[in-house]
């Protein structure tokens, strides 16, 4: 893996939520975003063309979390009215299983390294996606974790660390309450998985106009990548341009492009055979409210947001600034924070204030 995946606080022992210092921090909730909606909309487009002979294995491919049991009915947010939608969007870059054999280690425990709230409004035609910096500290309520076992709150907790303390669903209830809007659906994403599509497809091929270096070797020019190297490709900070997120973000970027071609040129969503690859590479990766939880309901929910573009999506990180306490850490900005979340709730344009963020000087 490329080496700032794992890469120590200079002052302690490794540790995976400590060591994030003040360049790091200033673009971590936009660090795989657009990888994480491409890798959604391919598990949907698989999911929706799917045969009926693949049904029960692609359908037992899926984990799925009960919402309504693991956080109750009680003093959760209004639903969006009119056939709005929240999407709450989770990769999980955990170093357990066989994520962590992707990282040459097993350790316990997993993360949710994106965090990204997909506002869909009426109509369906559009689309909001609002990144919650991994680093930022919240508020945790009392959770039931996984197996119903109460976990209580904290004040001051890494965002990313929610899903490994009390689960996906206590992550949901979290996002609920920093910002007053109803969560409908969960979808999370194991990064692993990430991996087997590409392999599902073949491999990937970019091209570079200058080099990386260091976790992975690659001149300018034209690659073809296999899941494992795609995956090293696109977590790559250090070893290419100035070295920063935005670096990374370009790779993402070409990534998604390559990605998006290989499955049109492959006309993989034609070939059934293509198809079930790639679904079945997807579903295992994936883990959703029970609503989506199944294939038939990934295909209708699929077949409900046909209308939206993801070329004409707004991404909006939330406004962050630097904790006075603790400067690797971030905190939501107000009043921006408080005026982006309002904006959302009410349906209504983001002002261009409340997407200004102090820790980015943007």
């Amino acid at each position: 893996m490329s080496q700032d995946v794992q890469t120590p606080d200079r002052r302690q022992a490794p540790d995976t939520t400590a060591g994030r210092g003040r360049k790091r921090v200033r673009t971590r909730g936009q660090r795989i975003r657009r990888i994480v909606l491409v890798t959604l909309l391919v598990l949907l487009l698989a999911a929706g063309g799917a045969g009926w002979w693949a049904y029960s294995h692609l359908n037992g491919n899926i984990d799925s979390v009960d919402l309504d049991q693991a956080i109750g009915t009680d003093n959760r947010p209004a639903k969006v009215p009119d056939g709005g939608q929240n999407i709450l969007v989770l990769g999980s870059d955990s170093r357990a299983g066989a994520n962590g054999e992707l990282d040459h280690g097993d350790v316990s425990g997993s993360r949710s390294d994106t965090n990204m709230l997909v506002h869909i409004p009426e109509g369906r035609k559009k689309a909001t996606a609002i990144s919650i910096p991994r680093d930022t500290l919240v508020t945790r309520p009392d959770c039931k974790d996984e197996k119903g076992k109460t976990v209580a709150g904290a004040k001051r907790v890494m965002m990313n660390s929610v899903i490994g303390t009390a689960g996906p669903a206590c992550v949901v209830k979290t996002v609920e309450q920093m910002s007053g809007i109803r969560v409908d659906h969960l979808v999370k994403v194991e990064f692993a998985g990430f991996k087997e599509l590409v392999d599902a497809l073949g491999g990937v091929t970019v091209t570079l106009d200058k080099p990386i270096k260091g976790g992975l070797n690659l001149d300018a020019g034209t690659h073809r990548l296999n899941g494992t190297d795609s995956l090293k490709f696109v977590r790559t900070r250090h070893g290419y341009g100035d070295g920063s997120d935005l670096g990374r973000i370009d790779l993402q970027q070409k990534f998604m492009l390559a990605m998006l071609s290989e499955v049109k040129n492959q006309d993989a969503l034609g070939n059934p055979a293509r198809l079930y690859k790639l679904a079945d590479a997807g579903t295992k990766a994936l883990t959703t409210d029970s609503e989506l939880g199944s294939l038939k309901g990934l295909s209708d929910f699929a077949q409900s947001m046909k209308g939206v573009d993801p070329d004409t999506m707004e991404t909006i990180m939330l406004p962050v600034a630097y904790d006075k306490v603790d400067p690797n850490r971030v905190i939501a900005a107000e009043p921006q924070s408080g005026q982006l979340w309002e904006a959302v709730r009410n349906d209504k344009p983001i002002p261009a204030a409340a997407k200004k963020s102090p820790a980015t000087g943007g």
